[in-house]
């Protein structure tokens, strides 16, 4: 059983900064793509940034050159800085494991975090 679990979400002025973490935990062989979205109140679920297994990165417009997406393969982990935090950044924001392998001939499945609240205060 695979499992996502987020950390890192809360409270910042603008212009601050947060560091959230996800950490997939079970019977992992390989993960292709980790990332992250995020959904704000009234508003549908957006894609904000992923990272591939080889390092590959691609961010939505709206958050480049202030959100940086990581990750630590050997500890199955996606990190995500947030800085120049700005209001319209508040939302839940969801970890998102992508075409995650639990043994090397399994098929591969794609897995989501819980969320955690993010709010930008202006």
């Amino acid at each position: 059983q695979v499992q996502l679990v987020e950390s890192g979400g809360g409270l910042v002025q603008a212009g601050g900064s947060l560091r959230l973490s996800c950490a997939a935990s079970g019977t992992i062989f390989s993960i292709d793509a980790m990332g992250w979205y995020r959904q704000a109140p009234g508003k549908q679920r957006e894609w904000v940034a992923v990272i591939t297994s080889n390092d590959g990165t691609t961010y939505v417009d709206s958050v480049k050159g202030r959100f940086t997406v990581s990750r630590d393969n050997a500890q199955n982990t996606v990190y995500l800085q947030m800085n120049s935090l700005k209001p319209e950044d508040t939302g839940v924001y969801y970890c998102y494991a992508g075409g995650l392998r639990s043994r090397w001939n399994e098929r591969r499945m794609n897995y989501w975090g819980q969320g955690t609240q993010v709010t930008v205060s202006s």
